[in-house]
C-alpha cells in the first residue's frame, strides 16, 4: 500500500482532515516550544485557569519536566494565558466582649506533625439575595481541611457538627490547639465543653486582629477567588454542591508551593510514609 493512501486511511480513522494534519506537523517543526506550550495549556485548563505560572511550573516539574518558571511565564504571555484568580479579600467575623481564650497560637502557623494545631472560622456567601455559611476546620500542618459544614444559617449546630467530624481524625494522645477568632460560636459554653472533653486547648485571636487567624483568612480568600468569584450560581444549593467539589479538589489535587509542590493530602501521605 502506498504511503499516501495509508496516511489517508489513518487520518480518516482519526477524524482528522489532511490540511489540519499538515498544519499541526508544520507547527511542531517550526515552533520548538510547541510541546511545552501544549503541556502548559493542558495544566492550565485542567485546573480551570486557577494556576499561574509558578504553580504550572511546579506541576510540570512533578511530571518530570524541569523548566524555568520565567520561560513558563513568557510562554503563557505569548499564549494569552493568565490566572483567572482575583486579588484575595479577607473578611471574618469579629466577636464582642465576653469570655475569650488566650491567643496560644501567636501567629505561629507552622506545625511539625498532624493534629498539633488546628484553626477554624466561618465565612458567608450570597447568591441572589440568599445566604450560605461555611464552617471549616484546618490542620495547620499541611493546610488540609479536616472537617466542614455548610448551612443556610450560622447556627451553632453547624459548628458543633463540624467539631464532631473533626474529632474522628484524632489519634490516641493527640491534643491539638484549636484557634479561632472571637466569634459568638466559639464563646459558647457548649463549644468550650466539647473541646475540653477531647483535651483540646482553645485559642482565640485578639479582638479585631484578623491576621491572628491568617491561615483561615487565606483559605477563604483562595476559595472565593479560585471558585466563588469565577462561577455564576442560580441558587445556594448549586453553590453548596460546588463547595463540596472545590474542597475535595483543594485537599487532594491543588498543589501548594509551601508543601513542596504537593497537595495537602499528598504532603501528609508522603511525610508519614514508612
Amino acid at each position: 500500500m502506498r504511503h499516501g493512501h495509508r496516511l489517508a486511511l489513518l487520518l480518516r480513522a482519526a477524524g482528522l482532515a489532511r490540511s489540519t494534519f499538515y498544519y499541526q506537523s508544520k507547527v511542531l517543526l517550526t515552533d520548538k516550544h510547541a510541546a511545552l506550550k501544549e503541556s502548559i495549556n493542558n495544566v492550565y485548563h485542567e485546573h480551570k485557569g486557577r494556576y499561574g505560572y509558578r504553580r504550572i511550573t511546579e506541576t510540570l516539574k512533578h511530571n518530570g519536566r524541569m523548566i524555568n518558571h520565567k520561560k513558563v511565564q513568557r510562554l503563557m504571555q505569548l499564549m494569552g494565558l493568565q490566572s483567572l484568580v482575583r486579588a484575595k479579600k479577607y473578611r471574618s467575623y469579629r466577636g464582642s466582649e465576653g469570655l475569650v481564650a488566650p491567643d496560644l497560637l501567636r501567629r505561629e502557623f507552622k506545625a511539625g506533625a498532624p493534629n498539633q494545631k488546628w484553626a477554624t472560622d466561618v465565612t458567608e456567601f450570597k447568591v441572589k439575595g440568599q445566604k450560605l455559611f461555611l464552617s471549616p476546620l484546618m490542620d495547620l500542618y499541611n493546610g488540609e481541611i479536616l472537617a466542614y459544614q455548610i448551612n443556610r444559617r450560622p447556627e451553632f449546630k453547624m459548628v458543633s457538627a463540624m467539631l464532631e467530624q473533626a474529632f474522628e481524625r484524632l489519634n490516641p494522645g493527640d491534643k491539638p490547639i484549636l484557634h479561632s477568632d472571637q466569634g459568638w460560636q466559639y464563646r459558647q459554653p457548649t463549644y468550650r465543653h466539647m473541646l475540653a472533653e477531647k483535651n483540646i486547648e482553645q485559642s482565640m485571636s485578639r479582638k479585631g486582629n484578623c491576621l491572628d487567624n491568617a491561615a483561615m483568612e487565606s483559605f477563604f480568600g483562595t476559595l472565593k477567588s479560585e471558585y466563588f468569584y469565577l462561577e455564576s450560581f442560580e441558587n445556594v444549593e448549586q453553590l453548596a454542591s460546588g463547595l463540596d467539589d472545590y474542597i475535595a479538589y483543594y485537599n487532594q489535587k491543588r498543589i501548594s508551593l509551601r508543601l513542596d509542590g504537593l497537595s495537602p493530602i499528598q504532603f501528609r501521605t508522603h511525610a508519614l510514609a514508612p
